[in-house]
């Protein structure tokens, strides 16, 4: 098959084996539903989240302008309800007064997943304390997209969101988070950008990484990774630094492993006077949290050591 042909190909939804699945699945009355949108690409969300917008009695929204538009290019046309951050308790109330009806009610965001950074955790909050269910569709995310995309090998991160707009109360929030291994994760407007990124290097230093992912899904993404030292430059050089929502990932806190080793030596020496290698290496892991089995491989080359002496 040649390469035009490949790319002319098509694939029908319509006769998938999936639709079949979709249509079969469970979507209970008096259930709030927890949608997440696309970020920038209308294509990003999941058949599911099609399914259940069409079928919803109403849809809870955080800009019904821009809710009407993202819909109307599926083909949706729904009731919608004002839900932002100004009006949340008193949007809340109302809906699970629907909801105690029987209703099915969607609840999105302008764009990817409500309560992350968005508005929607106090909806969920009320919804819950009422007794009533609660269903979330998973989808598109900012901050997981662009973890994904980002290189930074760390198997655990730290959501941190908007940082405070105050230099005072943004040195004072990035101070707390100094010692963190985990990557950081922050959301910023690109009118606070370098000012952000200048607070950044100053706190964590020149050498941690950080990972810009600007516009992501939309046509002029773009990720970028330097060093901290490196990124207020990078941002001053790059002609559409202020333009486009930001999601920044800095390299978490580097570990202490030189200490780590040394009171791990310090406390088996210790216990290998009155104990098992087995016996050492079980006590010193529930003291220090290191893992048993290194410290028992550990234990065993200390003690061939003072047997070789």
């Amino acid at each position: 098959m040649s390469t035009s042909d490949t790319h002319s190909t098509s694939y029908s939804l319509s006769n998938s084996p999936v639709m079949e699945t979709l249509s079969k699945q469970s979507y209970p009355a008096a259930t709030l539903y927890v949608v997440a949108t696309p970020i920038g690409n209308v294509c990003d969300i999941s058949l599911r989240a099609l399914h259940l917008l069409a079928l919803a009695d109403a849809i809870a929204c955080e800009d019904t302008r821009n809710t009407a538009q993202l819909l109307s290019r599926y083909g949706i046309n729904k009731p919608l309800i004002a839900a932002h951050q100004h009006n949340e308790r008193e949007a809340a109330d109302k809906l699970v007064a629907r909801l105690q009806a029987g209703e099915r009610i969607a609840l999105v965001s302008d764009a990817g997943t409500p309560g992350v950074s968005d508005p929607g955790a106090k909806i969920v909050d009320a919804v819950r304390a009422a007794g009533l269910n609660v269903m979330p569709l998973p989808g598109a995310s900012a901050a997981i997209t662009a973890l994904s995309g980002s290189g930074l090998i760390n198997d655990q991160f730290y959501f941190v969101g908007f940082l405070p707009a105050k230099a005072g109360q943004r040195e004072t929030a990035l101070r707390a988070l100094e010692q963190i291994p985990a990557t950081l994760i922050f959301y910023e407007a690109p009118h606070r950008i370098i000012e952000s990124v200048q607070a950044l290097a100053s706190v964590f230093g020149s050498q941690r990484q950080i990972v810009f992912a600007r516009e992501l899904t939309k046509l002029f993404e773009q990720i970028h990774r330097c060093p901290l030292g490196e990124a207020a430059d990078w941002l001053k050089n790059n002609a559409h630094s202020e333009k486009g929502e930001y999601v920044l990932l800095v390299e978490g806190a580097p570990s202490n492993a030189d200490d780590d080793l040394q009171e791990a030596r310090r406390i088996l020496g210790i216990l290998l006077e009155e104990c098992s290698l087995k016996q050492a290496a079980s006590l010193a892991a529930q003291i220090t949290g290191q893992k048993k089995n290194a410290l028992y491989q550990l234990a065993l080359e200390m003690k061939e050591g003072q047997e070789e002496e």
